[in-house]
């Protein structure tokens, strides 16, 4: 989309928050499945490897979330703000087919 038309329908914002969005909870599932793994290995070298990766995960999530909090895309301390955040990206959802 040519920067003027993103600008107007401000999916220029929308669409850095979506990529935000979508990685922040590609993260969180991976956190999740590394933690279910390392609980599910035998031996303590595997378990080792998957609790690093662990730990990067969770530094990643960290600087995902981080991002997202100082862009306003994430308002995790005020609800009433993270409700107008969400309604805002749930309209432009809607009129993207108008």
């Amino acid at each position: 989309m040519n920067s003027v038309l993103e600008s107007i329908t401000g999916m220029d914002v929308l669409n850095d928050h979506v990529v935000a969005t979508d990685f922040l909870i590609s993260t969180k599932s991976g956190v999740k499945n590394y933690a279910v793994a390392i609980t599910e290995t035998a031996t303590p070298r595997v378990r080792a490897i998957l609790r690093k990766h662990l730990d990067e995960g969770i530094n990643c999530h960290e600087k995902i979330l981080n991002y997202m909090m100082t862009n306003g895309y994430y308002h995790p301390y005020n609800m009433q703000e993270q409700y107008k955040t969400d309604m805002k990206s749930t309209e432009t959802s809607l009129n993207l087919n108008r």
